[in-house]
């Protein structure tokens, strides 16, 4: 049988550490994005990491490394495919773009695997975790700012993920506490998410808005039990 003629132990083992490295890589960026609800969690960042570095490795082995480097761009293409289902446009608003480019990260990730530059694939999943969650503070920085200009609209979203079961009666809570605190909501609206979870988002009618205000309705809200994220944050259009 060929499979005795082309089975090399040494070369298994070398595809072995690369199919787990990026299997447990791409787990890893996928964690983060899991946690935060997003559509493709870590079963999908670990299994395009792991794609990628099986035909990269694939292709180096049959034809070296002129043939993986020429893989290595068809899965660059390929992969953006790939992201291009996750990001949704609703109205003036574009979701998934984030999870889409995490996609792609998880790719480059799978690829350095593929082609046996492990730190290079570790290094790169740090940078790509460091930037899902560090730079996330710094963008609720910048967009807690005061905005400059007279171009500028500023409209404030307050975001519960909770089951579908709860949605409507937490809607309702949402509305009531916002009105409350003097802030009618101009919509409410409810998206679904991956695992029966949804977003239920109230637009607020106001755009100057005290952030002490918005951080205890969220803090409040995000103790229940049904609710397993409450944030907000202030969308800008010129």
């Amino acid at each position: 049988m060929r499979i005795f003629e082309t089975f090399q132990l040494q070369s298994y083992l070398d595809t072995l550490v690369s199919y787990g490295a990026a299997l447990v890589l791409g787990a890893i960026i996928g964690a983060e994005r899991q946690y935060r609800q997003r559509n493709a969690g870590l079963r999908t960042n670990a299994l395009v990491a792991l794609g990628a570095a099986a035909f990269v490795d694939l292709a180096q082995r049959l034809s070296g490394s002129a043939e993986a480097t020429r893989v290595i761009a068809y899965v660059v293409s390929g992969v953006g495919f790939l992201g291009a289902g996750v990001i949704m446009k609703e109205g003036m608003n574009v979701r998934g773009l984030n999870t889409a480019a995490t996609l792609w990260c998880s790719a480059a990730v799978g690829a350095c695997a593929g082609t046996d530059m492990l730190a290079e694939s570790l290094t790169l999943t740090v940078f790509v975790v460091a930037g899902n969650t560090l730079l996330r503070f710094a963008v609720d920085a910048i967009n807690r700012l005061p905005f400059a200009g007279h171009g500028i609209e500023a409209t404030y979203v307050v975001t519960l993920t909770t089951d579908s079961l709860n949605a409507a009666r937490l809607r309702e809570l949402l509305v009531d506490h916002l009105e409350l605190m003097r802030y009618p909501v101009a919509d409410t609206d409810l998206v679904e998410r991956a695992d029966d979870r949804v977003d239920i988002e109230a637009t607020l009618v106001s755009t100057s808005v005290v952030d002490a205000d918005l951080d205890r309705v969220v803090a409040y809200l995000g103790e229940r039990h049904a609710v397993s994220h409450a944030r907000w944050e202030v969308q800008t259009q010129e």
